[in-house]
């Protein structure tokens, strides 16, 4: 294992330090996901999204502007307001991290749905925490069809799929993302909430809402662990080769949103190989770009650990917090909580 203390001493990058309701959170750095995606439009054309043959799928860039387009079509033409819920429902396909981020980008809580659920279930969830638009790939458009009309929802429809209904559109037929376009204007609270996530499509449904700063510090943690790996490595932490990592869950499981983080943190691309419950299709980049093998090895294999896969340091704000015998946990709640209350 690095030594660290190079990264979390006072003044250093990861600093750590307690809040005023002593909780303890990064010194500096984003509070808000916004805040930390707005720092990959500067890797321009460095692949985000990669296939399993190395193609490239979507460059930062291309993704940036993308989500940017929708996040301003969210409030100027759908007439969303920061603080409502979007439902992300579709399989690992590059359009879903669009999608996600531009909810986040317009300041919209996303609640990430898993693609294998039936639509019954899928129902119920969108019952309890009543989404104002639904980000949907064609293949699971009939489980949410019947609950759109009914609570007249906007449909944005990913992938091949009818958009019937005045509400209804697909995303392929929206006008082309400019480049230079900015996010919306608008204030996002550290405090305000991020993300809502179900455990289970069973009764009582149960889950938790995390915030912001919550989601943010996630973030921070993939950063800091990419510099701890670089210094594992002997590396000068930014300066060695963007990391490549592959897509081991489920796109809307948090594992996989910690995955991405890692990715987006330092520039790196994410391997999608054929996905379980989803296709890998989308608006791509250019395609035939491809990703060097070499360089994707290079950055999860580190000689001298097990199974020549590197340990991964335990984040900064995580490890004090066990020293102190509690849990980074003010910042996440059960869903029964607040505005949020479970199924009975």
């Amino acid at each position: 294992m690095p030594d660290t203390a190079a990264l979390t001493a006072p003044g250093a990058p990861f600093e750590v330090k307690r809040a005023e309701n002593g909780s303890l959170m990064y010194a500096d750095g984003p509070r808000t996901l916004r805040e930390f995606v707005e720092t990959t439009w500067a890797y321009g054309e460095r692949p985000f999204l990669v296939g399993g043959d190395g193609s490239r799928l979507l460059a930062y860039g291309e993704f940036f502007a993308a989500a940017t387009m929708l996040a301003n079509r969210f409030l100027d033409i759908h007439g969303l307001r920061p603080g409502d819920r979007a439902a992300v429902v579709m399989g690992d396909r590059p359009d879903w991290q669009t999608a996600f981020w531009a909810t986040q980008l317009a300041g919209l809580v996303a609640v990430p749905l898993d693609a294998r659920w039936a639509g019954d279930e899928v129902g119920r969830a969108l019952d309890h925490c009543a989404p104002r638009v639904l980000l949907v790939d064609g293949e699971r458009l009939p489980a949410v069809t019947g609950w759109a009309e009914r609570e007249r929802a906007r449909v944005v429809v990913f992938g091949p799929g009818e958009a019937e209904g005045a509400l209804t559109e697909r995303y392929e037929d929206l006008p082309a993302p400019d480049p230079y376009a900015a996010p919306p204007d608008i204030e996002i609270r550290a405090e305000s909430d991020a993300t809502i996530r179900y455990v289970s499509p069973a009764e009582p449904l149960r889950g938790a809402v995390s915030t912001q700063l919550a989601q943010a510090g996630a973030a921070m943690d993939a950063r800091y662990r990419v510099a701890a790996d670089a210094l594992g490595r002997g590396e000068l932490p930014g300066l060695g080769p963007a990391p490549v990592g592959r897509l081991t869950r489920p796109f809307s499981g948090q594992a996989a949103l910690f995955e991405a983080y890692g990715a987006m943190a330092a520039g790196g691309a994410l391997v999608l190989d054929a996905p379980a419950g989803g296709s890998a299709g989308g608006r791509t980049g250019r395609a035939g770009t491809r990703v060097r093998r070499d360089a994707r090895r290079r950055v999860t294999r580190v000689p001298g650990h097990r199974g020549g896969v590197a340990a991964r340091p335990v984040a900064p704000v995580r490890l004090l917090a066990r020293r102190a015998g509690h849990r980074r946990g003010v910042h996440r709640r059960r869903l029964g909580q607040d505005r949020l209350i479970r199924t009975r």
